[in-house]
């Protein structure tokens, strides 16, 4: 006879909540927790010193220009990755949805590609490419130019390789909102004899609005978090052009084993970017009540 126990918490349902539970304790819950009180101490394991200073750490680093730098060089980067990666996204899904386009599936995945392709791959290619005597740009466009080597164009170069990577993820977004769009509202645009052009700017535009701020605050919070492509291709140089708030929270953690700036850094960090995270969920959700 089977016994069935009923009113038991031990269920699968109750065990899985449980372990999602123990999972973000250790791996989210935890960390953040680590960072603020790290924030508030003087801390270096390297000579096991942990003393509480209070929000010095927050001054010191506010105070900082390093700090100021490498939040210019951070929404600098954000801003043009972001911009060009929303213009050519959403120019190639545009062109993928055309009727007058063939093997869509093919370009969609040909596009795709640079996004699925290892980050640390890509940066050592795009090395490659930006060198100065064998890179294939400067070959290309006959430029002299020492891209990651120049202080005015090593930002500009590592904005040119991200934008190159991650164009794919916006235009498969841009593409599934396009077919998405109510036929209809294309139709009574062209019973009014409304132009390509009009009805891209007056229709199509507007209905992709919604879609439009997802890319945009998804795109803004991975790069403001950018760092793989800076410490392999530039490492933060030369000097500190290309000093991002990421890269400089890695060089005072384990460079200058400052661990309570660091943290500091990493709980503003964590702060904008929840500021970004909750405006884009009141901002969709407004738009799907109206």
């Amino acid at each position: 006879m089977q016994i069935k126990r009923t009113g038991s918490w031990f269920n699968l349902r109750n065990v899985t909540v449980l372990l999602l539970i123990i999972y973000f304790s250790i791996f989210l819950v935890y960390p953040i927790y680590k960072a603020f009180a790290g924030s508030l101490h003087d801390w270096n394991p390297l000579i096991d010193k942990y003393e509480f200073i209070g929000l010095d750490n927050f001054k010191n680093v506010l105070t900082s220009s390093a700090f100021w730098q490498s939040m210019k060089n951070t929404f600098v980067f954000a801003f043009f990755s972001v911009v060009f990666r929303l213009i050519i996204g959403l120019g190639l899904a545009m062109l993928l949805s055309s009727k007058l386009t063939r093997f869509k599936t093919f370009f969609q995945g040909l596009f795709y590609m640079p996004t699925i392709t290892p980050l640390v791959a890509v940066s050592f290619v795009w090395m490659w490419m930006f060198d100065p005597q064998f890179g294939l740009i400067n070959k290309v466009f006959n430029l002299d130019i020492n891209w990651l080597k120049d202080s005015s164009w090593a930002l500009p170069a590592i904005i040119i390789m991200t934008i190159w990577k991650d164009f794919g993820y916006a235009t498969v977004i841009f593409l599934g909102g396009i077919m998405g769009l109510p036929e209809e509202v294309f139709e009574a645009a062209d019973i009014d004899g409304a132009t390509g052009w009009q009805k891209f700017v007056k229709v199509t535009l507007p209905l992709l609005k919604p879609t439009t701020l997802f890319v945009v605050i998804t795109s803004l919070i991975t790069y403001l978090q950018a760092y793989i492509q800076i410490l392999i291709m530039t490492e933060g140089g030369p000097g500190t052009s290309t000093y991002v708030i990421s890269y400089l929270i890695f060089d005072e953690a384990f460079v200058k084993y400052n661990f309570g700036a660091a943290s500091a850094m990493a709980i503003i960090l964590f702060v904008i970017i929840g500021i970004l995270t909750v405006l884009m969920f009141k901002v969709t959700g407004e738009r799907k009540v109206k």
